[in-house]
């Protein structure tokens, strides 16, 4: 069992045991150096300590042997050879410090004037080498200081509240995108504004799950009262009741989703939706999900549905199927990769999702393909489908035969068409496209065909087909045996099967472990934490779970053997070893992602996010953003009292923990059982609420 080492909320809380601890290592420093300076004076006035000494004091340093200048207490005296030796000493540092910094100048002016054409890039390196120097020296400074002497950040404007990072349509189209593309992601180079966004007047906590799949708080979404009343078709049915949206299977929607779930799957050739695991489908890809209606249906199925559709700054479907506790991020192909790797989905839909798969020369069903694995099927639901429009409408005809046909040439076979709705399914043979009739999109060579590409502009070839991973789905595992990958399928990743058992056991007992300490019992002064004795939190706690260094998917697979009721975005950071194609093969869902970046989804939608060993990758790249502005993106992603779990080495976690004031989070240091390198950071996010104006 893990035990707390030291606590910290905001203020004075985190600063007492930060100020406790070098008290205590100052005190036996002390001891030691007056022991041995009767021993030897000389040697005694060589120990550089008066540097250190001086970033780690506070205002009681005084204590300490030193002032506030940072200088030693004990005064000497002019005259005595002692004090002497004591100027001569510091005349020879001074002197030393003097002559590097003429021959650091003397070396630069030399270098910039070697030549003329070279000086500007010589400049900007050296420029680019200070202010990594200064940026570095000011993190030490602060952190050194305690984190009594760290400002709080700021609360965001209120215009803040819904405000998604990278996705401005406006500045998008004033840049000149258009057709569609003012939808994707642009995140440039903008300094980041950190502060703290406040939850919107009236906010309350999400009901729990299941409850809350069926019923949101109105005032939890950005949405008018119009667009509720507006809202009505297969994927966007809901109704406002008080201060609650409804998506409760009294209203019409439960019974014509499930009809509609029973029709794909009739179409496939199975009895019902419960049948789909039975055919190799675990996960889907539901492009343009509406309000998550589809995914919410096939969730008791074991089915594990991820919503992607693009930023909408009102009634966004991304937003409100994360309320009701279901997977959804924004992203936009219109012009970029997905950030999934190839062969992702074994199911892809499509219900009336807005998505013109007749434009841009079928590069959008291009990139559908690479997402969906061997066998894997595409159904997509459409008013151009239906007959009665097709015979009325020749522009209608038009666009569906080329979407038929170029369908062909990916080599998907056509299962079925039945009203508006039409069920593709992708080869499982690759020689399949070496025997195509007509003209169709090519192979993807090997130096293209990038398995897990991050935001790469639109191939205009078939990828995938190079992957060992290229099995189809009916050939898989089927969930959940599918999770624990055997020999054979671990070497397709480079594992062996001890390295796979060892990560997975690992996670078990971490799990355990975790989930006890969720109890704002371990910021209190509590003789005793919650642990084993004490009642474990419900299974049904947390619902939406952000995972932001995944590794293999070990979190995720021990809190579902667990039995809690939740999923996890499994995010595998581009800095490290990508397995986020092993992730997916077990049945789970992520994305690739820099975290030197927002992550694209809108404010208030975890209830835990955590990182093992994410401070210690990061610290390892050149950074190009600070550890406060990763901090203040997991406090931007985090709902109201939210938790935060981090797991890294000893330094680490306390320089994290002395930023963890800034944000007012509640946060203590817990010691790992048989890993005395390793802590845990616990936060707790507080629930800030804005005054009505």
């Amino acid at each position: 069992m893990s035990r707390p080492l030291h606590r910290g909320a905001s203020g004075a809380r985190i600063s007492g045991s930060y100020h406790d601890f070098w008290d205590s290592q100052t005190n036996v420093r002390t001891e030691k150096e007056d022991s041995e300076r009767d021993r030897s004076s000389d040697q005694s006035y060589l120990v550089p300590r008066f540097p250190f000494r001086f970033l780690l004091m506070d205002n009681s340093a005084s204590k300490h042997g030193f002032t506030e200048n940072g200088f030693a207490s004990d005064h000497f005296s002019i005259g005595t050879p002692r004090s002497r030796h004591k100027l001569a000493m510091l005349f020879l540092k001074f002197s030393l410090v003097l002559i590097v910094i003429v021959a650091l100048t003397g070396s630069f002016w030399w270098t910039i004037s070697i030549s003329t054409s070279s000086r500007g890039h010589i400049s900007h390196g050296y420029r680019r080498l200070q202010e990594q120097l200064v940026s570095d020296l000011w993190d030490i400074g602060e952190l050194s200081l305690g984190p009594s002497k760290l400002k709080e950040l700021d609360f965001c404007p209120e215009d803040d509240e819904y405000f998604v990072p990278c996705f401005n349509v406006t500045d998008n189209l004033a840049a000149g995108y258009s057709d569609g593309n003012e939808y994707d992601r642009n995140c440039g180079n903008r300094p980041r504004q950190n502060c703290l966004v406040l939850p919107p007047v009236n906010y309350k906590i999400p009901l729990r799950w299941p409850t809350g799949r069926d019923i949101i708080w109105f005032a939890n979404v950005k949405i008018s009262a119009e667009e509720v009343l507006s809202s009505g078709s297969l994927t966007k049915r809901m109704m406002k009741e008080e201060d609650k949206i409804s998506f409760r299977s009294a209203s019409l929607m439960f019974d014509s989703m499930e009809d509609y779930s029973h029709q794909i799957a009739e179409m496939i050739g199975l009895r019902n939706e419960s049948n789909f695991i039975q055919v190799g489908v675990r996960t889907i890809l539901d492009i343009g999900c509406g309000y998550g209606s589809y995914g919410a249906h096939l969730f008791s199925k074991q089915l594990l549905t991820m919503c992607i559709a693009n930023y909408e700054s009102s009634g966004s479907q991304v937003q409100l199927t994360l309320e009701r506790g279901l997977p959804a991020m924004l992203g936009s192909f219109m012009s970029k990769q997905l950030p999934y790797p190839s062969l992702s989905f074994d199911m892809l839909h499509c219900a009336r999702c807005g998505v013109d798969w007749d434009q841009k020369d079928g590069i959008l069903l291009i990139e559908a393909d690479r997402v969906l694995k061997p066998g894997g099927y595409f159904v997509w639901t459409s008013p151009l489908i239906k007959a009665q429009t097709l015979n009325r409408n020749k522009e209608s005809q038009k666009r569906w035969n080329f979407v038929r046909d170029f369908a062909e040439n990916l080599c998907w076979e056509m299962l079925s068409q039945q009203d508006e709705t039409v069920v593709w399914k992708k080869t499982s043979k690759t020689s399949c496209y070496s025997s195509r009739r007509g003209s169709g999109p090519s192979i993807c060579s090997k130096g293209h065909d990038v398995e897990s590409p991050y935001y790469r502009p639109l191939q205009n070839c078939i990828g995938g087909t190079h992957s060992h991973r290229w099995i189809p789905i009916e050939a898989r595992t089927a969930w959940p045996s599918r999770s624990g990958l055997n020999k054979s399928e671990l070497a397709v990743y480079g594992l062996h099967p001890e390295e796979f058992i060892e990560d997975s056991e690992s996670w078990k007992a971490a799990v355990r472990n975790y989930w006890s300490l969720l109890s704002p019992l371990i910021f209190s002064d509590h003789p005793k934490r919650p642990g084993d004795e004490d009642p474990s939190p419900p299974y049904n706690m947390l619902r939406n779970v952000l995972d932001m260094n995944a590794h293999f998917g070990g979190f995720n697979s021990a809190l579902l053997e667990e039995g809690k009721s939740l999923w996890v975005m499994n995010v595998v950071p581009t800095s490290g070893s990508n397995y986020l194609p092993l992730i997916l093969d077990r049945g789970y869902v992520g994305a690739l992602h820099d975290w030197c970046e927002p992550f694209p989804t809108y404010p208030r939608t975890y209830d835990l996010v955590h990182a093992e060993g994410l401070l210690s990758l990061e610290a390892g790249q050149r950074r190009r953003c600070s550890l406060i502005d990763l901090f203040a993106e997991i406090d931007r992603l985090l709902r109201p009292e939210g938790w935060i779990i981090i797991r890294d080495t000893a330094p680490h976690i306390e320089s994290a923990r002395a930023l963890t004031t800034r944000l007012k989070w509640d946060a203590r240091v817990i010691e790992v059982e048989g890993n005395s390198n390793e802590r845990l950071l616990v936060c707790q996010k507080p629930f800030f609420k804005r005054q009505a104006s």
